[in-house]
């Protein structure tokens, strides 16, 4: 490995579905100037599109390709070899979409810098209706999600696109955009199932989910605001001193794929609640930092935490 050997070797996964536009993202990427490297770039392929890499372009960013048919073949001489042949100072994976990505085993001395995910904004809702565990794979470990193609969708099919893919990852940056370049999608508050201006804004069942992403995206539209919802109890030792997490189970791939949607709460109540119990909390909502976070999110400063009846149905996209 060139340079300072003690270094790892930085990984960047490129992910996504056959013709979702891998090829064309990592072309681009490679004649930026930020990318730019005076060393060797492996690009290791796991499968091959329609669209083909430009010769003169691999050439002049010195990008040595390597193609691969399995993910076994992505083992611990594979890298050895590929290490002692090209002595590389990065390395780009085109990660195959219908390999789990757990299969791939990097050697201690390699990390991933970097996991960027691509999807096809035509294909989307087939490759949701079928292949939902393969895609939450995918984006769950993404630091960046980009949809392009979506010049045909409708307003609703964005929103609703944009949701699930933010309550599968809702640290992700999430971009979408169509022939023009990104589109700025903004859900209006006037759009909102609940009002925005009262005093104490009622978050009904059924407007969860919306609320929990819109809240993680909109600081200046929730801070401050006062809300009442009905939740699940979560606690853990782990927890600071009178905070426990008050939530909704949510179906974000499939019935087998559950996870728990909520926000870290502080309440003199805490104390004599259990996981489980389900709750009304009325609270004021925050900006802080926050470890489980990992960064700056919605903390809740509850007003008042009371029993309340279980809600059967569950929270979707």
């Amino acid at each position: 490995m060139s340079g300072n050997n003690q270094e790892k070797m930085p990984v960047f996964l490129i992910n996504g579905f056959l013709e979702a536009g891998k090829t064309q993202f990592i072309s681009f990427t490679l004649q930026q100037e930020y990318f730019q490297a005076d060393g060797v770039t492996v690009l290791i392929l796991c499968e091959e599109g329609d669209t083909e890499y430009d010769q003169e372009l691999l050439k002049k960013t010195r990008t040595k390709v390597i193609t691969v048919d399995s993910a076994d073949e992505l083992d611990e001489d594979f890298f050895g070899r590929l290490e002692a042949l090209y002595d590389p100072d990065r390395v780009l994976i085109e990660w195959n979409g219908i390999w789990p990505q757990d299969q791939l085993k990097l050697p201690a001395d390699w990390e991933l810098f970097q996991q960027i995910t691509i999807i096809d904004g035509s294909t989307f809702e087939l490759y949701l209706n079928n292949m939902k565990p393969l895609l939450g794979l995918m984006v769950r470990n993404s630091e960046l999600i980009i949809m392009n193609r979506c010049d045909d969708l409708t307003d609703d099919s964005l929103t609703r696109y944009r949701r699930g893919l933010k309550a599968l990852n809702p640290q992700a940056d999430l971009i979408l955009e169509d022939a023009e370049g990104e589109i700025e999608q903004e859900l209006l508050e006037e759009d909102l199932p609940y009002d925005m201006k009262a005093d104490v804004i009622q978050i009904d069942p059924g407007a969860y989910g919306i609320w929990y992403i819109d809240a993680l995206d909109k600081e200046d539209r929730y801070k401050g605001k006062v809300v009442e919802f009905t939740a699940m109890v979560l606690k853990s030792p782990e927890f600071p001193k009178n905070y426990f997490v008050p939530g909704r189970m949510a179906m974000t791939c499939c019935e087998a794929d559950m996870t728990f949607l909520g926000f870290v709460c502080k309440a003199r109540e805490a104390r004599t609640l259990e996981t489980g119990m389900w709750v009304k909390v009325r609270a004021r909502i925050e900006y802080e930092f926050w470890q489980d976070y990992d960064g700056t999110g919605p903390v809740l400063y509850a007003e008042s935490v009371e029993p309340a009846e279980e809600i059967k149905e569950i929270v979707q996209f």
